[in-house]
């Protein structure tokens, strides 16, 4: 079962929505007739994890709301499958899983676009980002990733945190100290041309190898928001954390199109009406934590300083943001600049 703090499920209970943290809705909830319709939910973070028991949350209201009709089953760590999140993505395009969470730089693969939610240095705050997110911008990720077969919700982007660069021997305090530094980033373009960029070596390596390969120094660093140094114990193999806040990074909930669209509209709507309650739970819950894990890591051995970011976004320069301007297209650059100023 997964571990849930004390505040947090008082939270819930007082909300009237905790239902336990199991990986499958409770059976309790449910009629004893089989469910209408079954679903797997897919995410990478381990069981222990603050997404994995926010998720579990969700379906299991789902399924006693829907009195059965809707049960979704939620598999940490994508269930374990070879190809990690791009694999679970195509095998979420193809019909073959129901339901992922997935941050804009992996979806940028198949839907460019999404890219745009994890841009260097362009969000200043979570409160900004999902004020982007929730409207328009995020609309026009929606519209393109039913375009692939995707559903995306609206009100579903739940948080992870702004990522910070954690290394085995040295702090990152400006640029020239990333410079032939091998850094572990996801299998994403964004993050390759941002660390190319700053003079470092990107490799790609699972979520579910970072360990060993910062144990093994495979790599001298990795780039996460604190929740994910937490629940994966990065903290074990690397000491030093450098607070860039170089992007800020999320999870998409994301839903097959055609299992989506064949649900009926008051499954739907009680699906909707959960997802936008539960993600604004994890929201505040995730952001409270990436506080304190500042004060945790430090006394789990971590020694933290703050990055000079302006100097990092001036390294990028016009270049970066040019070519990212161009990839991102027009549109999706002016609604972004709208809301966070002239990036560039």
């Amino acid at each position: 079962m997964a571990i849930l703090d004390p505040q947090r499920r008082k939270l819930l209970v007082r909300a009237g929505l905790w239902a336990g943290a199991a990986g499958l809705a409770s059976p309790g909830l449910l009629k004893a007739a089989s469910p209408t319709w079954t679903g797997r939910q897919f995410h990478n973070q381990p069981a222990e994890s603050h997404l994995h028991t926010f998720l579990v949350d969700l379906w299991t209201q789902v399924a006693k709301e829907t009195d059965g009709r809707l049960v979704v089953t939620v598999f940490p760590q994508n269930g374990g499958i070879a190809g990690s999140d791009p694999g679970a993505l195509d095998m979420l395009q193809q019909g073959d899983l129901q339901f992922f969470t997935l941050m804009g730089g992996i979806l940028g693969k198949l839907v460019p676009v999404a890219d745009i939610q994890g841009l260097p240095f362009a969000f200043t705050s979570h409160a900004q980002v999902h004020r982007v997110f929730d409207g328009a911008l995020g609309t026009v990720i929606g519209r393109e990733c039913a375009a692939q077969g995707i559903h995306r919700f609206r009100f579903g982007l739940m948080e992870n945190g702004f990522r910070q660069i954690g290394m085995i021997d040295r702090p990152i305090a400006v640029p020239n100290d990333l410079v032939d530094q091998k850094i572990r980033v996801p299998d994403g373009d964004l993050f390759r041309d941002l660390f190319s960029s700053l003079g470092a070596e990107p490799v790609t390596v699972n979520i579910s190898g970072l360990y060993d390969a910062l144990k093994l120094h495979k790599v001298d660093g990795q780039e996460n928001p604190l929740v994910v140094t937490e629940f994966n114990k990065l903290y074990e193999v690397s000491h030093y954390q450098s607070m860039t806040n170089h992007m800020w990074s999320g999870f998409n909930l994301l839903a097959n199109a055609q299992f989506w669209n064949g649900l009926p509209t008051d499954v739907q709507d009680i699906v909707n009406t959960n997802v936008k309650k539960f993600v604004a739970l994890q929201r505040t819950y995730t952001d409270r934590l990436n506080t304190q894990l500042e004060v945790t890591l430090a006394g789990r051995g971590q020694r933290f300083n703050v990055a000079d970011t302006a100097r990092f976004r001036a390294t990028l320069g016009d270049g970066f943001y040019g070519r990212w301007k161009t990839r991102l297209g027009g549109t999706a650059w002016s609604l972004l600049e709208a809301e966070v100023g002239k990036l560039g």
